[in-house]
């Protein structure tokens, strides 16, 4: 451990800005490299352009999860095979009347050489549409492969040429809608990086004896205003007599998911009131203190939910829900989420708008939704799926009826863009099985980094033809149709729910190159 310690780390890693991943992607390559082709010109247009593409796949890992869901080894390694794959594919071109194939260099790129390190099928869906993007017939006509960035015609520029073209055309911190991303990406990176900075902070400063006293003090006023609020726990025996009652109703798959809510909800308030009790006895020298109980006590006194450390041994996180909440707005949320259900298991009938993001399993609530469903119209469950309609309200409490085929949530954000207002969605109105539904995806505003989404209509829909299923849904493939992902939290990947369908006027592409995805539970 002493000689690690007194080592020299030297790191290899790529640059961060995309800049400096463009120099140091074309000085991979040479003039000779290029002069190496049966086509010199359109190699070498092609070649720029495929730098270009894997410096965007490595400069859109500064934006986190909004870049990508998940942390891929993207190396100069893909590139120069990519290259090779290129050349080959060029040089045989030439020598016949088809051309260059654009669709099978895509589907190489994109599915074998970057895509074999692709694990998640978001991530995957935007590493495909750079590629429909930027790599393409335009790349020999002159056509911007970005924003704002238009390569030179073939056979302009040798090198050298393309060399001095990055320098001048390329600003030295790129903005991120250069990378397909809102300006608010920039946001939300500085703040991660901020709040990682003072987590850093923090954990260095709790090994200081003095620290540790000031710690020790907030964790007693912590837990002392805790265990004042912590909700009690379910009678699930009557609740599961009184849901028995209940057997021959429509609405049973409702009825169970509200006992089953309850259960998770009983679990985890019994284990809060049991640690702290422990913990309040510990502090008082009743009980020893043991290594539980000194994180639990490091936990609370540090603001953060029991379990999120994972060398903690006392854990609230695994009873709970997906959540990266400090612990104050954490035990907030879980007081919200109790309110709600003591308000449906009180009567067992659903809401008329259902807070989604106040599940302990929303995915549970959308099965609920497809059995009510087939089961009023005789329908095979194993034919349908969900899809969402964005309705002119703007509130839960102006839900006051039930929709047909489905039900209302509330409560979801959307993240790298927004729904349009009230008046802009005039002009889009439409009337789905008797709702009212309104509005397309738009840019969002500036400092606007999660706008609440209006209520939502889930409906129950049989599945079609022309649809794509896959692991994460049915992929529809209308033009003005965007198929958003919604997760549980902006950690997205593991947190992924359900495949949201929205209205867009725009290209989809656009949406998807933003990262645009919808949101049950802000961070704070």
């Amino acid at each position: 451990e002493a000689l690690l310690q007194s080592c020299i780390k030297v790191a290899n890693e790529a640059p961060a800005d995309l800049k400096s991943n463009m120099r140091r992607s074309w000085d991979t390559f040479s003039q000779a490299r290029i002069d190496e082709s049966a086509t010199p010109p359109v190699f070498a247009g092609c070649l720029f352009a495929l730098c270009f593409f894997h410096s965007v796949l490595l400069g859109r890992k500064k934006f986190g999860q909004q870049g990508w869901s998940r942390s891929y080894g993207f190396n100069t390694g893909d590139l120069e095979i990519c290259a090779n794959v290129l050349q080959s594919y060029l040089d045989t071109a030439s020598e016949t009347e088809f051309g260059v194939p654009w669709q099978d260099l895509r589907y190489i790129f994109g599915e074998i050489m970057y895509g074999g390190h692709i694990t998640d099928f978001w991530d995957r869906r935007t590493n495909n549409t750079y590629l429909e993007v930027m790599f393409n017939e335009g790349i020999t006509k002159g056509e911007p492969i970005a924003p704002k960035f238009v390569l030179p015609l073939p056979g302009e520029m040798d090198f050298g040429g393309y060399k001095d073209f990055l320098e001048t055309a390329l600003p030295a911190e790129a903005p991120p809608p250069l990378l397909g991303l809102h300006p608010n990406a920039e946001i939300g990176y500085l703040t991660s990086s901020t709040n990682d900075l003072c987590s850093v902070v923090l954990r260095l400063r709790a090994g200081s004896s003095q620290a540790a006293a000031g710690s020790g003090s907030k964790a007693r006023d912590v837990l002392e205003d805790l265990s004042k609020r912590v909700p009690k726990a379910y009678d699930m025996i009557t609740l599961g007599e009184r849901a028995a009652e209940l057997k021959d109703s429509e609405q049973i798959p409702y009825v169970l998911l509200a006992v089953q809510e309850c259960g998770r909800m009983s679990l985890l308030v019994d284990e809060i009131r049991r640690t702290l009790d422990d913990l309040r006895k510990g502090m008082n020298g009743q009980l020893n203190m043991s290594q539980w109980m000194e994180d639990l006590s490091e936990a609370l006194g540090f603001n953060q939910v029991p379990g999120r450390n994972a060398f903690h041994q006392c854990s609230w996180e695994k009873l709970a829900w997906p959540s990266l909440k400090p612990l104050t707005a954490w035990f907030a949320d879980l007081l919200s989420r109790v309110d709600c259900l003591n308000t449906w298991s009180t009567s067992l009938v659903l809401p008329y708008s259902t807070w989604m993001p106040g599940l302990f399993n929303p995915t549970a609530f959308l099965t609920a939704v497809m059995q009510v469903t087939a089961r009023r119209k005789n329908m095979p469950l194993d034919n349908m799926t969900t899809a969402t309609h964005i309705t002119m309200l703007r509130t839960a409490n102006a839900a006051t009826d039930y929709p047909e085929d489905g039900a209302y949530i509330h409560g979801l954000f959307i993240q790298g863009a927004r729904w349009t207002d009230p008046i802009e969605s005039d002009e889009f109105k439409e009337d789905v099985s008797g709702t009212v539904c309104a509005g397309v995806v738009t840019d969002a505003k500036l400092k606007e980094l999660l706008p609440e989404m209006p209520v939502i209509y889930v409906k129950a829909v049989s599945t079609l033809p022309e649809w794509d299923p896959t692991s994460v849904g049915y992929l529809r493939p209308d033009a003005d149709n965007y198929n958003c992902p919604v997760y549980t939290t902006t950690l997205r990947g593991p947190t992924y729910v359900f495949l949201a369908t929205l209205k867009t006027k725009e290209p989809s592409w656009k949406w998807t190159l933003a990262g645009v995805a919808l949101i049950m539970s802000a961070d704070n």
